[in-house]
């Protein structure tokens, strides 16, 4: 008989609004001054264990790391179907980019959950969209792992994967232990029920660990265990440019022809000057 699945479900707090203030000096997001929210993609990974649960028998860890307030995206897991949870939080770890948030994150699973079978992550974060995070767990674990996941089949302790890489359907298989990362194509994530919410902040417990508790040396997490550099924070700005064409519909169809004929005809499939040809 195989024994239940365990399923890590790794998990993000993020901006609910996407226009906030930087810290200049850090180049960090002010994140106390917005409400926060399960990252978009995480809800994706949450639902895909979900659906594993469902389907086999399982067991979801939910493990996020953040300050106090990220208990909040922890609740919402155990409303969602989580079983457990837990919160990685220490003041030493703030600041992190992902090289360190990934390392703290793999220490975490090796400390609580060293004998998970699967790991599931966002393929992206809606605060920083770097996809690195997932990528940088399978290297710190060892294990093996495929990124941009929309359907998993699982066959005894082999993991079939579908993904869509350059426009083909890939199938991929993996053994169990490993890491995905899962996209936002496919299986929107279930509502939270009232009722599980509620049940969420009254009957379940929520695991704390910190660095100590890691056994992670303070200069490797962190700020100071952060080789990445914020150089400069700016929002994009789109640019463009208005064109004023006049006279008859005939002449300015025809300029529209003379001015853009690549655009339209990369629009049309069709070599601009065949097409006019051919009508």
């Amino acid at each position: 008989m195989m024994k239940m699945l365990k399923l890590v479900t790794c998990i993000k707090q993020v901006p609910m609004v996407s226009e906030l203030p930087w810290d200049p000096r850090t180049g960090t997001l002010k994140r106390n001054l917005a409400d926060g929210m399960i990252n978009p993609a995480c809800r994706y990974a949450l639902e895909a264990a979900l659906i594993l649960k469902n389907t086999y028998g399982a067991e979801i860890t939910a493990i996020t790391m953040g300050s106090d307030i990220a208990e909040e995206v922890l609740r919402e897991a155990f409303a969602m179907g989580a079983d457990r949870g837990i919160l990685v939080s220490d003041p030493k770890m703030a600041g992190a980019d992902t090289l360190a948030t990934s390392l703290v994150l793999s220490r975490a699973v090796q400390t609580a959950c060293a004998d998970f079978d699967l790991i599931l992550c966002g393929c992206h974060t809606s605060d920083s969209e770097t996809a690195q995070v997932g990528p940088q767990m399978i290297e710190e674990l060892d294990i093996p792992g495929v990124t941009y996941v929309d359907r998993l089949e699982l066959d005894g302790r082999l993991l079939r994967l579908q993904r869509l890489s350059d426009n083909f359907i890939e199938t991929l298989e993996m053994e169990l232990p490993g890491l995905v990362t899962i996209t936002t194509q496919r299986q929107a994530p279930r509502y939270v029920p009232l009722a599980g919410l509620q049940d969420a902040f009254t009957d379940k417990d929520i695991s704390r660990l910190s660095l100590e508790d890691l056994d992670l040396d303070p200069e490797l997490t962190g700020a100071k265990g952060s080789p990445t550099k914020i150089i400069n924070v700016f929002s994009p700005t789109a640019e463009k440019d208005n064109i004023i064409m006049k006279g008859s519909a005939r002449k300015i169809v025809q300029q529209l022809f003379d001015q853009f004929d690549d655009k339209i005809g990369g629009a049309i499939g069709k070599d601009i000057k065949d097409y006019q040809e051919s009508q």
